[in-house]
């Protein structure tokens, strides 16, 4: 691939954890990635990192409830760069009372926050990539979830954020195949994530049932998408909730840590909505 040619992405909430992991991960093949966050200090941490890993950084401060201040991230890369290939929506709050044992009707009405600063922040951004995707005929919108999609996980309205955007990225997939652009959702694992090696100190915690060694560092999902990219079938993926530990087996991805992470289809069964 020559320089001209490399990869602009945009990945929301990228100042730590997956985010910041995809970013990274993607970063590898010398792509240009656009991340945000509220943390401006944070994020230049993250632009450090991409540099370093060969790719070009751009760190942009952004609060995704806020739609006009979303729009001026698209409006800028697209002054700076023309073109988006690449959109990972992964912005998302972790509120306070997401693990604890009191009941939805017992907890703060804020908790919802978690549908807004995810599942809607992930539609917002989504309508400006389109336009810009559908222009050029190409792109790839990809939103970060996982099994609490399709089956009860710490809260109700974390289980409502996860399963919309699921069904976010199918619907997407519908409407934007005639104009060659695609749209999943990442289905993550275990990710060992700072969160989750502290979680996994408590030995009740939900993710103690699981081998840790056989999941995903936060970089897999972002060699995913690398793959996924390039791939010149890569529409037959869209409109498709995608487990990322399959999809490394079929791109014959190892994670960055030396391990093939495993999927987890078995023990929390398949995606709910594809066919």
């Amino acid at each position: 691939m020559r320089k001209a040619d490399k990869r602009i992405a945009l990945v929301t909430g990228a100042s730590k954890g997956v985010g910041k992991g995809v970013a990274l991960g993607l970063a590898d093949s010398g792509a240009t990635i656009y991340v945000t966050a509220r943390s401006k200090s944070a994020l230049d941490e993250t632009v450090v990192e991409i540099d370093r890993r060969g790719g070009k950084g751009v760190a942009l401060v952004c609060d995704h409830h806020d739609d006009e201040q979303v729009k001026e991230v698209f409006n800028r890369l697209m002054a700076d760069c023309g073109r988006l290939d690449i959109l990972v929506n992964n912005v998302f709050i972790v509120h306070d009372e997401l693990i604890s044992e009191k009941k939805f009707w017992e907890k703060s009405l804020s908790v919802w926050d978690m549908v807004d600063i995810g599942t809607r922040s992930h539609y917002i951004a989504s309508v400006y990539a389109a336009k810009i995707m559908i222009e050029q005929k190409f792109g790839l919108i990809a939103n970060t979830s996982g099994f609490g999609g399709r089956e009860y996980r710490y809260d109700v309205a974390y289980g409502v954020g996860k399963a919309g955007t699921d069904r976010m990225a199918v619907d997407m997939g519908v409407e934007l195949k005639p104009f060659n652009v695609a749209a999943v959702s990442l289905c993550l694992g275990m990710v060992k994530t700072e969160r989750t090696l502290q979680a996994l100190k408590n030995p009740d915690a939900f993710f103690a049932k699981f081998d840790l060694s056989k999941s995903e560092t936060a970089e897999f999902p972002g060699l995913i998408l690398t793959a996924m990219i390039e791939d010149s079938d890569l529409m037959r993926h869209t409109g498709k909730v995608l487990i990322t530990a399959e999809l490394g087996l079929e791109y014959g991805i190892i994670d960055v840590d030396g391990n093939q992470p495993v999927s987890l289809r078995g023990q929390l069964g398949p995606p709910v909505w594809n066919d």
